[in-house]
């Protein structure tokens, strides 16, 4: 699958624009050997929705979740087996928001954190069925050899990450940002549909 292809379970949509769900993912960063990693977990491949896809863990909201900062320090624990201490451990990253041309959308604020000393991921083996710890440079070579599929946001947020080399830059970087909302557009083209950020080409026509 090419960067700027939507997922292959990504349903696009004829019909009216569905209203995107809010949801929270937390980018879980450690400092390694060889410089910044980030905590990856590998959905399972028999999941209507990205199955074997490797992402940062997240996913909607609940009842119950008192906000994003709450939903993404539940979803880490529930998917990767890791408690923070609580929502000041989480600083405001992103905030994407599905394309309109898709069925199944999702509003999502992306939050950094830093791991806790030692932490190991342990997957539950149903949601999620696999996890690692990774730079993200080496996780965008792996997936051009094909040995990771990452969809288009975790792309998006690898490639940023990769040009910084500790915990402590990530998370500065967080804090002297503005998040603003990123909506992609998906346009279908002669050679197939083509997910554009603001600011490609294209990305205002029609």
């Amino acid at each position: 699958m090419d960067v700027d292809q939507p997922a292959p379970d990504e349903e696009l949509n004829p019909g009216a624009t569905t209203t995107p769900r809010q949801a929270a993912t937390a980018i879980l960063l450690r400092d390694g050997d060889a410089g910044l990693e980030v905590l990856l977990v590998e959905r399972n491949p028999d999941s209507r929705f990205m199955g074997g896809a490797w992402v940062f863990p997240g996913g909607a909201l609940q009842a119950g979740d008192a906000g994003h900062a709450e939903a993404a320090l539940r979803e880490l624990e529930e998917e990767a087996g890791i408690r923070l201490a609580g929502p000041g451990e989480l600083t405001p990253f992103s905030r994407w928001i599905t394309p309109a041309e898709v069925t199944t959308r999702f509003d999502t604020v992306f939050f950094v954190a830093a791991s806790p000393p030692d932490a190991e991921p342990r997957v539950d083996g149903a949601e999620c069925v696999d996890a690692r710890w990774i730079g993200p440079a080496e996780a965008l070579d792996a997936r051009a050899r094909g040995e990771l599929m990452l969809v288009f946001p975790t792309i998006k947020h690898l490639e940023e990450l990769a040009g910084l080399g500790s915990v402590d830059q990530a998370v500065e970087a967080a804090r002297g940002r503005r998040v603003e909302p990123i909506e992609p557009r998906v346009v279908v083209r002669a050679d197939g549909p083509r997910v554009l950020l603001p600011g490609d080409p294209g990305y205002d026509d029609g």
